[in-house]
């Protein structure tokens, strides 16, 4: 962002502020939830005009500044207009849903019509797509103001890097990564830039992010949600999900997205399973008599990450939770990995062809086609866009991985699949649990320069799980490292129980409370709100 925009967005914040009337109390920017923002618009103390000039004011103090987090790829210069038609509209004919007014940034894989969808890849440079993603429009017919698209690793796959964005840090430690692939997402909700994000999770890139930043986040049933108009990683697992700092903020999101889309057939699952409310399942007493299993499988890698993870497991039994220890078999924990990459990577290459065909001419047209362009940029140019040899060396490996007739393909899909699910259904029915909880990432986040996680986490970390199966999973932040780190617990459920998910949730964080703006990214002036 501009410096000079910088500055008059800060000019504006001073004009904005306002003395709290009578009866009303103040929140910080970052600890204000969607129900208090948009109570607070509905009385007249905030302006969605506000809230987005808030947000612009740490985008412009944190992203290319300060810690220069470069979790942005591309803002939305008509968001303040756009901030403002909405005010309007609500004095005069109301909202349009608790999202109208709230800003969002979206991963760089959602299509926009107004906003280039480039998938981080300089190949994809400046395509804007003909149509919105179901799921965008869903949240611009809500009132939500698209505020950015953000960084990911390039084509969702691979480290928090992207040959067009760069890398992205980590707001609680810049040194460290955000994790992939909705690592840009994830550190601007982190750093509050916007009140709510959308990520995309094929084998835990949305709960990567939000564990690693200190952030909540769903990875919804496979089904629960469109993903018409989000470039494709791998069909069998690929969802989008909401990511947020509050429980309650990803529960009024899901009231919004959840629903069917003949344009993505895998959502005809959802029928009559979808939720009539999510946001009525928040109760600050959800874990008393809920049964917890606790799968030490993805225990011992990080005493500290650990101890957060007991501390949280203490909290839930004091709630009035029953803990129950489970394990998985050695044949899941073992073959997970090889499971998820036998679908993963020739989908990929299938799949990424029907995307590139709806583009506009001059675009590649296939897999083979992004490799060919990618051997010939070697060198990276003045703005710092250039090769992104790890996510382009593996375009050489998905195109070697088989077709999707290819006996390890169909062997893992048609059977290894419905095996994880069967067991794990098992698992839930015979112990009679209400989730499975384990620490999201195993170990503390790494430093950029380490070398990156195996796909998929490897066996060290549970979230293929979710991607296998296909069911939900909720990340809640926990506690802090001794090198404040934030850690978060993942609660799995069976398929199509995200409201019991976020009552569990929603209790653990009315607990714990474990969520803090990341100390690179301290509040701005004016950034005090009042609500009632």
């Amino acid at each position: 962002m501009p410096a000079a925009f910088g500055l008059a967005i800060a000019a504006v914040l001073l004009c904005l502020s306002a003395a709290p009337p009578l009866g009303a109390q103040s929140v910080d920017l970052d600890a204000a939830t969607i129900q208090q923002l948009s109570a607070a618009m509905d009385a007249g103390t905030l302006t969605s005009e506000r809230l987005v000039t808030l947000s612009l004011a740490r985008l412009a103090a944190y992203d290319d500044q300060g810690p220069r987090l470069n979790s942005v790829l591309t803002l939305n210069r008509n968001a303040l207009a756009q901030a403002r038609a909405l005010d309007a509209q609500r004095r005069t004919t109301g909202k349009r849903s608790l999202l109208h007014g709230i800003p969002v940034i979206l991963k760089d894989n959602y299509d926009t019509r107004d906003l280039p969808t480039t998938g981080g890849s300089i190949l994809l440079e400046g395509s804007v797509p003909p149509d919105d993603a179901f799921l965008v429009k869903k949240l611009r017919d809500a009132g939500a103001v698209i505020l950015a698209k953000a960084n990911l690793s390039e084509f969702a796959s691979g480290s928090a890097f992207s040959s067009l964005g760069g890398q992205t840090r980590n707001p609680h430690d810049p040194l460290r990564t955000p994790s992939g692939s909705s690592g840009g997402t994830g550190a601007s909700i982190a750093a509050a830039f916007a009140t709510l994000g959308m990520g995309t999770d094929t084998g835990g890139s949305i709960r990567g992010p939000s564990t690693v930043n200190g952030i909540v986040g769903l990875k919804p049933t496979l089904g629960l949600l469109s993903r018409d108009g989000i470039i494709p990683l791998a069909l069998s697992f690929d969802t989008g999900g909401p990511m947020a700092r509050h429980v309650s903020d990803v529960a009024v999101a899901l009231d919004v997205l959840a629903g069917v889309d003949d344009a993505d057939t895998v959502t005809w699952r959802s029928r009559g399973r979808t939720d009539s409310g999510y946001v009525r399942h928040l109760r600050a007493n959800a874990l008393a008599g809920a049964r917890i299993g606790v799968a030490r499988d993805f225990l011992g890698h990080d005493a500290e990450v650990d101890w957060v993870t007991d501390a949280a497991l203490a909290r839930m039994r004091a709630a009035g939770a029953t803990i129950v220890e489970v394990r998985l078999p050695r044949w899941l924990i073992d073959a997970k990995g090889d499971f998820y990459s036998a679908v993963r990577y020739p989908e990929f290459a299938s799949q990424i062809a029907t995307y590139l065909a709806t583009l506009s001419p001059g675009y590649p047209r296939s897999l083979a086609e992004l490799s060919a362009r990618a051997d010939s940029i070697v060198a990276p140019r003045p703005d710092g866009a250039g090769p992104n040899a790890m996510r382009w060396s593996l375009f050489k490996r998905e195109l070697g991985s088989g077709t999707l007739s290819d006996p390890r393909y169909t062997a893992v899909r048609d059977h290894a699949l419905p095996l994880v699910r069967a067991h794990l259904d098992g698992l839930f029915a015979a112990q009679r649990l209400d989730a499975i909880v384990y620490p999201t990432g195993s170990r503390r986040p790494d430093l950029i320069s380490a070398p990156p996680e195996p796909p998929g986490g490897g066996a060290a970390s549970g979230s293929n799980l979710a991607n296998l199966s296909g069911f939900p999973e909720l990340v809640v932040p926990a506690g802090f490292t001794t090198d404040q780190l934030p850690v978060g617990v993942s609660f799995l459920g069976p398929a199509f129980s995200e409201g019991t998910l976020l009552g569990l949730g929603f209790a653990f964080e009315q607990r714990t409370r474990a969520r803090r703006l990341p100390r690179f990214t301290p509040p701005l002036p004016g950034e005090k709100l009042i609500v009632r």
